[in-house]
């Protein structure tokens, strides 16, 4: 339980589409406004979902125009709130939900096809891949890229197991890949490319290691507590957090490590692809405040007395 919710509350401080919204505040003092806000403002907007499902799962279906058995027992308990508007609510009413649902998810998807596309572009394609790419040529990325991210999302509908399921491995993946990087950026100077780049492999090796049921992935490495429920094994200990904490040992470390490499010139300048070496090269120190007014005094008492 624990683990599901701090997986749930700070795997959402990793996503695009959150800082987009702060980085667009007009000042500091909104964006810290909004973000109180608004963990108050999704606990009263919780509450109409919970009702829904409230109300589908006490509902006789045997009297309404769905029938029994319930959507619970069909499967489809994930499509409750359509089910629900559709068959528990007049027509203009059921109308009007499903319009307001198809709106909300047409403006989710355009955001996640515009931050996917755009954070490709200008971070992989311009920065790695094509440094000297025109304009027009990283307009017509964006545009590749809205297709490719389009075409895998919609292809991913056609699963058996709905598309709740990435979204639940997308809020995990979240939380123990993205949040760990954010983490280390803003508190940990030492942390660098090096590391970021050796943690994501690590997160995903702890990932096929703990298995998930979801996935269908049996687990190879059992914590403690991981008991075989119905011929499935079901890891109790909070293996998200655990997977999370050692993420950012391992970005440390990596970090730790390259940059030692790469300072002590075990490694060739030449190979330092984020220029670990002149991050962390001394500055050279110079006067300030009172040492520049003395050095000042000095050179006109040097003037008078010429």
């Amino acid at each position: 339980m624990i683990d599901n919710f701090l997986c749930f509350a700070l795997g959402g401080l990793g996503y695009q589409a959150f800082h987009q919204r702060t980085l667009s505040a007009s000042s500091v003092a909104s964006a810290k406004i909004s973000c109180f806000a608004a963990a108050f403002v999704i606990l009263i907007l919780t509450i109409p979902p919970v009702l829904i499902g409230a109300a589908a799962a006490s509902t006789d279906w045997n009297q309404t125009t769905y029938g029994s058995p319930s959507p619970y027992e069909r499967g489809q308990a994930s499509q409750s709130l359509p089910i629900a508007l559709q068959h528990l609510t007049p027509p203009f009413i059921s109308i009007i939900g499903i319009g307001c649902v198809a709106a909300a998810v047409m403006s989710s998807a355009d955001s996640a096809l515009l931050s996917s596309s755009s954070v490709f572009t200008n971070n992989i394609y311009k920065n790695v891949l094509r440094p000297q790419a025109s304009d027009r040529e990283t307009q017509w990325a964006v545009r590749a890229s809205v297709v490719v991210v389009g075409v895998a999302g919609t292809s991913l509908t056609m699963l058996n197991k709905g598309i709740v399921v990435f979204w639940f491995l997308t809020n995990e993946i979240c939380y123990t890949l993205t949040f760990p990087q954010l983490v280390c950026v803003l508190f940990f100077n030492i942390s660098n490319g090096y590391g970021a780049i050796m943690g994501v492999p690590v997160t995903l090796m702890l990932k096929l290691l703990r298995g998930d049921p979801l996935l269908g992935l049996e687990p190879v490495l059992h914590f403690p507590g991981c008991t075989l429920e119905d011929g499935v094994y079901v890891q109790y200990a909070p293996v998200k957090t655990i997977s999370m904490l050692s993420t950012i040992v391992a970005i440390l470390l990596f970090s730790y490590l390259a940059s030692v490499l790469f300072n002590k010139g075990v490694l060739p300048e030449k190979w330092d692809v984020f220029k670990v070496k002149a991050q962390h090269s001394p500055v050279p120190l110079s006067p300030v405040g009172g040492a520049i007014e003395e050095e000042e005094n000095e050179a006109m008492k040097g003037n008078n007395s010429q």
